[in-house]
């Protein structure tokens, strides 16, 4: 989104003891060979599935294996339970928001304000509308790990520092409280789309962009 001079967010967050639950919510071996990568990812891609037609309480590990064509014996030998599953899925969900977003700054900026806005805003709807009913599981039931955690924080401060440089360098900006104004700027448009896009009567894709876009270019330039 914001491809300006500001240094890339390189802060540290404190090392958290894992416990036996957070021990839980890891998987429970890497795989080394093209075959157990590509069973993980059956069960990962199964997961998706089950988690977003009978969403979390029923999204049991027996329907994911029978999804992934496999015996739950084999599942578990990957992950110790549904909950290391959906913490897995929801890191690369954010991964994939990282790339998308990075991409964005490797491209030349839009000339105006509303053009840049538009476009992180657009990739960050992109990245959350494949699958609704998915995303508010992910939003509403997945438990978060402390290297989730780290990495949203890590990821959050990133985007916070991009927005400042970019208010503080267009001339149209007149918010006085640059720091506060990015901060707004990138939980507005995370939250707001994390919701409405996860609601069971989702808004059109479309009408969300052009009013989140209205909205911030307002905030921003109105003073």
């Amino acid at each position: 989104m914001f491809r300006c001079r500001a240094t890339r967010f390189r802060g540290t967050v404190q090392e958290v003891v894992m416990t036996s639950s957070q021990r839980g919510l890891q998987p429970r071996k890497q795989p080394r060979q093209v075959r157990a990568e590509l069973t993980r990812q059956r069960i990962l891609t199964a997961a998706a599935h089950v988690f977003a037609e009978y969403g979390y309480a029923a999204g049991t590990t027996n329907r994911i294996a029978e999804q992934a064509r496999i015996s739950i014996g084999s599942l578990y030998q990957y992950y110790p339970n549904k909950d290391a599953i959906l913490v897995e899925l929801v890191g690369r969900h954010l991964d994939d928001g990282i790339a998308a977003t990075r991409h964005h700054w490797d491209e030349e900026l839009p000339d105006s304000l509303e053009g840049i806005l538009r476009a992180h805003v657009r990739a960050v709807i992109e990245n959350h509308h494949h699958d609704p009913h998915l995303l508010r599981v992910m939003f509403e039931q997945a438990p978060r790990s402390p290297e989730l955690l780290a990495k949203v924080v890590r990821f959050q401060q990133e985007l916070i520092d991009y927005a400042q440089e970019l208010i503080e360098t267009r001339p149209e900006v007149r918010v006085e409280d640059t720091y506060v104004a990015a901060r707004l700027l990138v939980s507005t448009v995370e939250l707001v789309i994390h919701q409405l896009i996860a609601e069971p009567d989702p808004i059109d894709a479309t009408r969300l962009e052009n009013e989140i876009v209205a909205m911030l270019t307002r905030y921003l330039t109105l003073g």
